[in-house]
């Protein structure tokens, strides 16, 4: 790699199962100190049923069985990965890969995501960085989230960035300067959940959302789960959904359109109820990204919702796709120059860290 330019191949795979997220970028770090970054090619991969299956039920594998996991997946990246670089006719200097988290408990120490990093560089012939969460919960974080120093260095021009993920998480910096964030909690996990029996297994635009209409039993016992009454830092993942939220959808009797209208409003609830007190007062957009920003139902009440400081702003297409694998390009950048890439304000931890695991291919 050069001193200022850098090509890399960014991977991302979210709770929420969409698929792959594969971004390849160019960063250069001009002499002002400042990063400019340009997504040169974006491509989203699907998984196949038995995948999603695999990926799903990962929690509840045994030591063995999850290990064979993790490598099976770093095959199957490496895969998609090489077909992806093929077809753009490209080699990246390093590639950034977050994997896919099976388990997130940081409060025992555990934050853990598929795809062996070892085995990646050794399949594609190319130095990765993979692994970032778990160092930081070794320093007392919550390993997540870690999309903010992407948000800090490369989209400051925004006042707050929201991502509508499997679970929602927002990013902004407070009076103090200092960049803060956290997960607010469920997104596109629970409605994808509902859908899982449709096909396509997602509610396109959020078109049977909006002929559903808001249960005021139920938005109250979601918006009064405990998680809502911590304070940051926080994070949240699958185990929570599945303890905390599924079962409360899954053992209700109304019908689907009425449970996914209600879902939205409690998720613009949640996102809305901590905006004025996390920010600033003055004119500010907000920008929106992740699979829930393609929901235009769920984008009509949130904007409904916000107030009045507030501009709601869903970028074009790639963004809204692929600014996570981005940002996790970004972060290997970091972690390879040996530079900042976890603010300990943001996880909680006792300092700030250069998170991820460097893995070389064997010379």
């Amino acid at each position: 790699m050069s001193n200022s330019a850098y090509e890399i191949l960014g991977l991302m795979s979210g709770t929420s199962l969409d698929g792959l997220d594969m971004a390849y970028c160019r960063f250069d770090l001009q002499k002002n100190g400042q990063w400019d970054f340009e997504l040169l090619a974006g491509k989203t991969l699907s998984y196949s049923e038995e995948w999603k299956d695999r990926l799903a039920k990962a929690i509840e594998l045994n030591e063995q069985d999850h290990q064979d996991l993790h490598l099976n997946f770093a095959h199957l990246l490496a895969e998609h990965s090489q077909a992806f670089l093929k077809e753009i006719n490209k080699t990246p200097d390093l590639v950034g890969s977050h994997g896919h988290t099976s388990h997130h408990r940081p409060e025992d120490g555990i934050s853990f995501q598929l795809g062996d990093g070892q085995t990646l560089a050794t399949l594609l012939n190319i130095p990765v960085v993979a692994n970032f969460r778990q160092g930081d919960v070794e320093l007392g974080g919550q390993g997540a989230p870690l999309v903010p120093i992407g948000d800090q260095l490369l989209f400051s021009d925004f006042s707050a960035c929201l991502n509508l993920g499997g679970i929602a998480n927002i990013s902004f910096q407070n009076e103090q300067k200092e960049r803060i964030a956290f997960d607010i909690g469920l997104a596109n996990m629970g409605l994808n959940h509902l859908m899982r029996d449709h096909h396509p297994p997602y509610d396109k635009d959020g078109r049977e959302a909006r002929s559903g209409k808001v249960n005021g039993f139920l938005l109250e016992q979601l918006n009064s789960l405990p998680y809502f009454s911590l304070s940051p830092p926080k994070s949240t993942g699958l185990e929570w959904f599945k303890n905390d939220i599924q079962p409360l959808l899954d053992q209700s009797d109304l019908p689907r359109a009425d449970l996914l209208c209600t879902l939205i409003r409690h998720m613009s609830e949640q996102i809305v109820k901590i905006l004025p007190k996390q920010a600033d007062k003055e004119d500010q957009n907000l920008l929106v990204t992740g699979g829930g920003a393609f929901n235009v139902f769920w984008m009509e009440e949130l904007k409904e919702l916000l107030p009045a400081p507030y501009n709601l702003v869903v970028p074009k297409n790639d963004w809204i796709e692929f600014k996570e694998a981005l940002v996790f390009a970004f972060m290997a950048l970091l972690r390879q120059r040996e530079e900042i890439n976890i603010y300990a304000s943001v996880t909680g931890a006792k300092r700030d860290s250069s998170g991820g695991e460097i893995f070389y291919p064997p010379s």
